[in-house]
């Protein structure tokens, strides 16, 4: 017996120390990103000239590793990743969508891997802005972990990931922006740093166009969003202060201000819904369209009649922009848990 209990007690000490160690080195080793971190400058770039509209796309690609036939344990599901094999296929049939938007002026792409286990180190950034290479490309890191310890029996593992611009035009700089605030330690060590991505481009007029690629927190209780919010809301008003143009387009994590959704087909996901406020900013237009929904739950495979779905990937356009299009674009979430959402504006 006193056997037994020496082997017991050796087991537990080992699960200690190796919890004590994996805490510490990642406590040592955690990314704590700059507030304002300059990712890419050209002072003398050119003005946008001969151009007022312009066209956009939002997606969040789920790195991925998040298609039709996915659950995720993060999201009340089992699975942590799929086969290699389905990963590089989804990769593939995104890079191949994104080919053929040639009359897209601005990608805005969230969940891009560039080396994570769950994608099994495929660079999918590299690949993307291969695809127009006369593009210009920006990267924001927002998930940056040597080891997610969860689940215990399957972990995560390392990741590295982040939002990804790209751009017909070159930009006079593009700015990382940290959002406040972040899960309490150890908890924190392990999530992602969220950020929005800042694309600065002279007009002719002397003013800029201002292209804002956002991935707002998500599974919180709320007080993270808000908090991200009041943040962003106070860079746009300084900004907008100037004069300039700004658009903003990402996967929000909570619905637009009274999303009324016309859904023809699917079930519209109200458990723990979080929408914007109404008089975040009153004059700025929230666009999106209503009758396609852009991401559904990952508590089981998708099922067109049974699984949730929402709004929560759209645009945020200062009042001195017309709108003249918006289209969610139905792909049957068949490589992704999101939709890609098309945008046409003008300045007036």
């Amino acid at each position: 017996m006193k056997k037994l209990f020496k082997i017991i007690f050796g087991l537990i000490c080992i699960l200690v120390l190796g919890f004590v160690g994996l805490v510490g080195y990642a406590t040592l080793s955690d990314y704590r990103p700059d507030p304002i971190s300059l990712v890419f400058e050209k002072q003398d770039a050119e003005a946008i000239a001969g151009q007022t509209n312009f066209r956009f796309l939002i997606w969040n690609i789920g790195y991925g590793g998040l298609s039709r036939d996915m659950d995720f344990f993060y999201d009340g599901g089992k699975q942590v990743r799929p086969s290699k094999k389905i990963v590089e296929k989804n990769i593939k049939t995104i890079e191949t969508f994104i080919a053929q938007q040639n009359d897209i002026d601005f990608f805005l792409l969230q969940e891009v891997d560039q080396k994570s286990k769950r994608s099994y180190s495929i660079d999918g950034y590299s690949k993307i802005a291969k695809i127009f290479p006369q593009f210009h490309t920006s990267f924001g890191k927002n998930y940056d972990v040597f080891f997610v310890p969860v689940p215990a029996f399957d972990p995560l593992g390392h990741v590295l990931s982040g939002l990804q611009t790209l751009s017909r035009f070159e930009p006079l700089s593009v700015v990382r922006q940290s959002f406040p605030g972040n899960y309490a330690w150890p908890q924190g060590l392990f999530m992602l740093d969220r950020c929005f991505l800042v694309s600065r481009y002279r007009l002719e007029t002397g003013k800029a166009l201002l292209v804002i690629n956002t991935h707002n927190s998500a599974y919180d209780d709320g007080t993270l969003r808000s908090n991200q919010m009041a943040y962003l809301k106070n860079f746009l008003i300084r900004e907008y202060k100037k004069g300039n143009y700004v658009i903003v387009g990402g996967d929000w994590n909570q619905c637009p201000p009274g999303f009324n959704p016309e859904f023809k087909f699917n079930l519209m996901d109200n458990e723990n819904r979080m929408d914007i406020k109404k008089d975040y900013l009153p004059e700025w237009k929230w666009v999106y369209d209503q009758k396609i929904p852009t991401n559904r739950r990952l508590v089981a495979p998708y099922d067109e009649k049974t699984s949730l779905t929402t709004v929560i990937d759209f645009f945020l356009v200062s009042p001195n922009i017309e709108v003249t299009q918006v289209q969610g674009i139905y792909l049957n979430f068949e490589h992704s848990d999101h939709h890609p959402v098309k945008l046409e504006v003008r300045l007036n």
